[in-house]
């Protein structure tokens, strides 16, 4: 198995034939963890120095993510069959009131694609439904994203509401969006703030590997 030319097609954010290669693969009999680990994580590895290097921008890095998301789609089912664990779980969701998705998606492929089983709530979600699905999934973390000064604040309710229910302790929160920063991080007492996908990606492996 060409697990170099499966991270290529990834990075080059070629789907079809990334999900061709991964059925291939595991027509072979090739361990699905490693078409996982060595075909597509370390491709998004790859796409996330890139963009740290400014050698690509976000286009390049969804197009890669969702060409990733497309082998997921076929790695899953057997991951799950093979007993595979994730590394941890997360909530994700843009907060009441913001329709923005596009920052929030790429989060989400990228914090996937290292191995998190993620719950995508949507968009507008208010505080009671974070809650409500991070008992639900036992979530270890949540993922709130805003892209307007004036949803930023909603941010701090989210939080509220899991300290009014007596559980915020039970849970990691980290945030992101264009007007958010560490600063305002801080003041709502969310745990970490990422300013982009590939910072998301390590701060929540960091965190997770804390956890276990």
């Amino acid at each position: 198995m060409d697990f170099n030319q499966l991270s290529l097609y990834v990075q080059q954010g070629n789907g079809v034939k990334v999900k061709e290669m991964v059925s291939e693969g595991l027509a072979q009999k090739v361990d699905p963890t490693a078409l996982l680990n060595e075909g597509l994580i370390e491709a998004m590895a790859v796409i996330g120095e890139k963009f740290k290097n400014n050698e690509i921008y976000v286009p390049e890095m969804l197009m890669a993510a969702k060409a990733m998301n497309a082998g997921m789609q076929v790695l899953e089912p057997v991951l799950t069959a093979t007993g595979v664990k994730p590394i941890g779980k997360a909530v994700i969701g843009t907060v009441k009131g913001d329709l923005h998705d596009i920052g929030k998606n790429l989060v989400r492929m990228m914090l996937k694609g290292a191995g998190i089983e993620m719950y995508d709530l949507g968009i507008d979600v208010s505080a009671q439904a974070f809650l409500s699905k991070a008992q639900e999934v036992g979530a270890d973390m949540i993922c709130l994203s805003a892209l307007l000064t004036t949803t930023m604040p909603y941010m701090d309710s989210v939080i509220k509401e899991f300290e009014k229910a007596g559980v915020r302790s039970q849970f990691v929160f980290m945030i992101g969006g264009a007007p958010v920063s560490e600063a305002y991080a801080k003041s709502i007492n969310a745990d970490c703030y990422a300013e982009d996908a590939v910072v998301a990606v390590d701060v929540a492996k960091k965190i997770l590997a804390g956890k276990q």
